[in-house]
């Protein structure tokens, strides 16, 4: 298991930075599906997607989206964090076996509400922009240690 410690309002500046890294799986995908009911075939059936512009399935956007979400509330500001809004543009398909990476730059903060705004942008491993935009939350206002329990792993069978 592993730690993880958040930065309060407080010990958060301008331009300060984070990462968070993930390869996606056709596992990622489908239980991506099964989560939220998207089971558009551009996803899920190799067939269908062959005759489609990408030539292979894709992932789901939000499925780029919701790593965004994982690097706020795991690296910056980290636990305790409130997810406020988001807004993203996919620039490039995300494809099985792709390993992104998430880059948050805080980029306003609001002391009234100790609001953030977060700078994201998502690259693949040839360096290429997927995904970018902006993230706005709540950050925490106790520091806090946790730690994280294993990550949830399904057989086919689940």
């Amino acid at each position: 298991m592993s730690t993880r410690t958040n930065y309060t309002f407080d010990e958060l500046s301008l331009g300060q930075s984070a990462r968070y890294q993930r390869r996606i799986d056709t596992q990622h995908i489908r239980l991506f599906a099964a989560a939220c009911g998207d089971t558009n075939p551009v996803h899920l059936d190799p067939a269908f997607a062959a005759g489609t512009p990408f030539g292979e399935p894709i992932a789901h956007g939000m499925l780029t989206g919701a790593l965004v979400s994982a690097a706020l509330a795991l690296e910056l500001p980290g636990p305790g964090t409130v997810y406020l809004g988001q807004s993203l543009r996919f620039r490039a398909p995300v494809k099985v076996g792709d390993t992104l990476t998430v880059e948050l730059v805080v980029s306003e903060l609001r002391e009234r509400r100790q609001w953030v705004s977060l700078d994201c942008t998502v690259r693949n491993q040839h360096d290429k922009v997927v995904a970018s935009g902006s993230a706005e939350v709540m950050a925490p206002s106790e520091k806090t240690t946790l730690t994280l329990p294993p990550e949830p792993r399904f057989s086919p069978a689940d």
